[in-house]
């Protein structure tokens, strides 16, 4: 299978009015989690592609790329997820999954939403759901709760920082300027652009083999990827209409 032949992997216009028709409805719901895969299919042009290319170029990326691991179904071990000693990334993800309900298969779920792609048996593809499937990791790696807009918008501002997918970029505006509207809404709008700038300055993501890094010490993992504390964003504490 080419990349012509997966029409979502191989566009090259964005659907602006598909996206703000979906930006709307995640701003007036911040739990409609299609409404994410919506934005990313409508403004992410290019962006698994490229980031596929530069994995491959990183310094263990051919080896993650020839073995491609599906997360999701990793994840879904509870044998494998309950592995990890304490104080590991991996124990913090376990207690990230446990207090949110969260899951990795959840996630999978809704990006299937519309997207006759999501599970092609592709390269492209294979990395679009490692990026899908790493983002709680990315919770528990920056310190942004999951269970709180706030904490979302920062990610996402992290997000776009570490990937240059133009939908993070609109989300986060879109959030930053919602939090602009609301009674101490300047301190979450710099917690937001503390996200984008921690994203920056972070080593790239993408190339960690999760795998390992489950397994690595959490202060240490952080210290190694350059994720010192989130100040700005701790200081706000729980914002919920952020």
């Amino acid at each position: 299978m080419t990349p012509q032949t997966i029409p979502a992997l191989s566009a090259t216009r964005r659907d602006w009015r598909g996206a703000f028709s979906a930006l709307r409805r995640l701003l007036a719901d911040a739990n409609d989690t299609e409404q994410v895969f919506r934005i990313m299919r409508a403004l992410n042009v290019g962006t698994v592609k490229a980031g596929y290319e530069r994995l491959l170029r990183t310094r263990q990326g051919g080896q993650l790329a020839y073995q491609r691991v599906e997360l999701a179904e990793l994840f879904a071990d509870p044998a494998f997820i309950g592995s990890f000693a304490p104080g590991t990334v991996g124990a913090a993800y376990a207690a990230f999954l446990d207090g949110t309900g969260y899951s990795a298969a959840g996630l999978a779920d809704i990006s299937r939403i519309d997207d006759p792609n999501r599970d092609a048996q592709h390269p492209y593809a294979w990395y679009g759901r490692r990026m899908r499937d790493s983002h709680d990791i990315w919770h528990v790696l920056t310190g942004y709760k999951a269970d709180e807009p706030l904490g979302e918008a920062c990610l996402v501002a992290f997000s776009y920082a570490q990937t240059h997918g133009l939908g993070w970029a609109v989300i986060a505006i879109g959030a930053a300027l919602k939090a602009w509207r609301t009674p101490g809404g300047k301190p979450a709008m710099r917690a937001i652009w503390e996200g984008y700038r921690r994203g920056r300055q972070a080593a790239w993501l993408p190339a960690e083999d999760y795998q390992r890094l489950l397994a690595e010490p959490i202060e240490s993992a952080r210290a190694r990827l350059n994720l010192p504390p989130p100040t700005a964003y701790q200081a706000v504490g729980w914002v919920s209409e952020a």
